[in-house]
């Protein structure tokens, strides 16, 4: 099922984890005041179980994970896996009825959670898939413990400028499909301030829906190193500090419960630690 662009694509992905890595070590080089080493990016690779008998090579990914001073966990995995999808999961998943449910996937995850109650935590994936067509998926949002009016500006300004420059993307669309996403019904509120989400990308012009793909992500990765060393020497209390861990357990809640990639990880034979990376390293429930 491998072609030239999805080889492109997964190379791609790639190299965004490699950039998101240095620059998240770059942040923890400048944060000084701690007396914490600075973290480093620790890989692991994995492979997927086989669902072919008559195939051994089904992909799998590498899992990028740090604890350090300014990042309490922050996690970037790209995978690349392909197989046939599950019976019942293939009516969810557009063309997976067709070639007896044959897939190919490839996508980086990306989710942040800084120590410090004041700098918000993040989350950016994007993602193309190919069935008996191909599309792309993704998205970027933002989930401040206390939220300020100038650090969303600047997140949806740097999202809205990757959407205006790319024809095929539709801002305005793309922010209220990331408001109904990102939104927890059992407890009538949002995740946290948006984004953007898209998905089943595939305007006819495969070059430019992977252009606005890759514009997403150096977009999510030029505003979120903004935003952290905006507020990385900002002093915080132990009440900021455990206001920060129950707004996780809505991150937990929301994974757990509704996010699409979350089941899309699990119910594809993908490696059980890197689809739970995004949970945070401590949380409470009051």
């Amino acid at each position: 099922m491998t072609d030239a662009r999805q080889d492109q694509a997964a190379e791609w992905f790639a190299g965004l984890r490699d950039a998101c890595c240095r620059a998240f070590e770059q942040l923890e080089d400048v944060f000084e005041e701690s007396p914490l080493a600075p973290g480093r990016f620790t890989r692991t690779a994995w492979r997927r179980d086989g669902d072919d008998p008559g195939d051994d090579d089904h992909g799998g990914g590498v899992m990028a994970l740090m604890h350090g001073r300014v990042f309490e966990k922050v996690g970037v995995n790209v995978s690349v896996v392909k197989g046939a999808l599950s019976p019942e999961f293939r009516r969810a998943i557009p063309g997976g009825e067709a070639a007896g449910g044959q897939f190919w996937a490839a996508g980086i995850s990306v989710v942040a959670h800084p120590c410090s109650p004041l700098v918000p935590a993040a989350h950016m994936n994007t993602r193309m898939i190919v069935t008996d067509h191909r599309w792309f998926g993704g998205g970027a949002d933002l989930t401040p413990t206390f939220p300020l009016a100038e650090d969303s500006a600047a997140f949806h300004a740097a999202l809205k400028a990757a959407c205006d420059a790319h024809a095929v993307a539709d801002y305005a669309h793309y922010k209220a499909w990331c408001d109904r996403y990102f939104y927890l019904p059992h407890r009538g509120e949002a995740r946290g301030i948006g984004g953007i989400f898209f998905d089943n990308l595939a305007s006819g012009d495969w070059d430019a829906d992977f252009a606005f793909a890759r514009a997403v992500g150096q977009a999510f990765l030029a505003v979120y190193s903004d935003l952290v060393a905006r507020h990385l020497h900002e002093p915080w209390s132990e009440e900021q500090r455990r206001a920060q861990l129950i707004k996780r357990g809505r991150y937990v809640e929301f994974n757990l419960l509704y996010d699409r990639g979350t089941t899309f990880g699990l119910k594809t034979g993908g490696n059980v630690e890197a689809v739970l990376m995004s949970l945070p390293p401590a949380v409470i429930w009051p």
